[in-house]
């Protein structure tokens, strides 16, 4: 395995002035690489970037566009059922009169739902977040009593 003799020390390095030159013309190539890739992927991710701009204006531009359809189609329909009331009550104001109705109607079960979902979203998702939630408010309680019966005390953060 070992061919030199237990005696003689085993040859150094040669003293090539050759060898730091080549590990230095190979650092300088990796330096070099590694610069490409990461201009490369900083190039990828500017077009990207720019690809997402133009998408985000496609998109605002197609909400508006289908808000204006939905819009659209709402008031067609409101105005197809007032035809439909009017020839079945056989009085245009009995028809718009029960459309303010079913549009009220509508419009207040909107606001029940919308402050419904608000009062779901303030609620703590676990009892163990109700817990701690009242411990903490608990605590904040006691220290302002306290603050407040001994003005020396200061709260800690």
């Amino acid at each position: 395995m070992d061919e030199t003799p237990r005696g003689e020390a085993a040859a150094e390095t040669p003293s090539d002035p050759e060898v730091p030159s080549r590990l230095l013309d190979e650092l300088g190539r990796l330096v070099r690489a590694v610069r490409h890739l990461f201009g490369a992927q900083w190039r990828l991710f500017l077009a990207e970037l720019s690809l997402a701009r133009g998408a985000v204006s496609l998109l605002l531009a197609l909400g508006l566009v289908a808000t204006v359809a939905g819009v659209g189609l709402g008031l067609t329909v409101l105005a197809l059922i007032g035809v439909a009331l009017a020839r079945w009550f056989d009085s245009w104001l009995w028809a718009l009169a029960v459309l303010v109705l079913l549009q009220g109607a509508v419009l207040t079960a909107a606001i029940m739902l919308f402050r419904r979902a608000l009062h779901w979203l303030s609620l703590p998702a676990t009892r163990g977040e109700f817990g701690a939630m009242m411990r903490s408010a608990a605590a904040k309680a006691r220290e302002a009593d306290a603050a407040a019966t001994d003005p020396s005390r200061t709260s800690s953060p």
